[in-house]
């Protein structure tokens, strides 16, 4: 797609749900929540690029979300998965935003799973400065791994990285020239005039011991967005995919539409 090769798999059938995962994983990340997404619909996970399984660019120094909208674009069309239900965690909400900015039409609607889109206040704009600035030391001095490490920290705080499954980390640090790469491209820059006119359901989450920044975020683009929903949920920055309230939305959706 668009210049590179990307990994995807589907599971289901019904109404296209394409899953994009958040910055340094893959669509491993999505685990048993695919099984309850693929009983509601087409549910399509892929490793973006750069990623785990996908076609790494040499060299890949820098990426932007709206080439990952563009990637996402590109294989909903050839797989014929439009309009989908599209579910972005982190990053993955971020380009998932960009994506129905870009192609309205191929967008059915939104889950959210607490989209890091920073530049939407000056405080998480300057949060993210910080982080970027901190990952940037880690890496001059340890290498790509010790700045992916330090993103991650960051991000889940240290009980939370060192919590996450071994398999989880070692992907992580794998991906980090692909953590390097998005942090260079920076966040995106949303059309907040666009945003007021997007006519799609849209659900937003965020987690309640997340980063304060990207509460903050979630409620000013629930604001911009009509009709959005905005729910607060346990835990931190990793959501559950097949949350309740996720899963509530997602057969609110689907059944309108008879796609089961």
């Amino acid at each position: 797609m668009n210049g590179v090769s990307l990994y995807y798999e589907e599971h289901g059938d019904g109404v296209p749900i394409l899953c994009i995962h958040g910055t340094g994983s893959s669509a491993k990340v999505w685990g048993e929540a695919v099984e309850q997404l693929a009983q509601r619909g087409r549910t399509i996970i892929y490793d973006r690029r750069g990623c785990t399984r996908s076609e790494r660019p040499e060299p890949y120094t820098m990426t932007t979300v709206g080439e990952h909208a563009e990637d996402a674009a590109a294989l909903l069309q050839a797989l014929k998965a439009t309009p989908a239900v599209v579910v972005g965690r982190s990053y993955g909400g971020e380009i998932a935003v960009d994506l129905v900015q870009r192609y309205p039409g191929l967008v059915r609607a939104l889950v959210l799973l607490e989209p890091a889109i920073v530049t939407m206040t000056a405080e998480a704009h300057a949060w993210e400065g910080a982080l970027e600035a901190n990952v940037a030391a880690a890496a001059a001095t340890g290498g790509p791994e010790a700045g992916a490490d330090c993103f991650y920290r960051e991000i889940l705080g240290d009980e939370g990285w060192t919590q996450l499954p071994g398999t989880w980390r070692r992907m992580v640090l794998d991906n980090a020239p692909a953590i390097l790469a998005e942090l260079k491209g920076g966040s995106s820059r949303p059309d907040q005039e666009q945003l007021a006119h997007v006519r799609k359901p849209v659900l937003i989450v965020s987690g309640a011991a997340s980063p304060p920044v990207f509460r903050a975020v979630d409620n000013v683009l629930a604001d911009l967005i009509p009709g959005s929903r905005h729910e607060v949920v346990e835990g931190g920055h990793l959501i559950d995919p097949a949350s309740a309230e996720v899963l509530a939305f997602l057969d609110g959706q689907l059944a309108e539409g008879g796609g089961r």
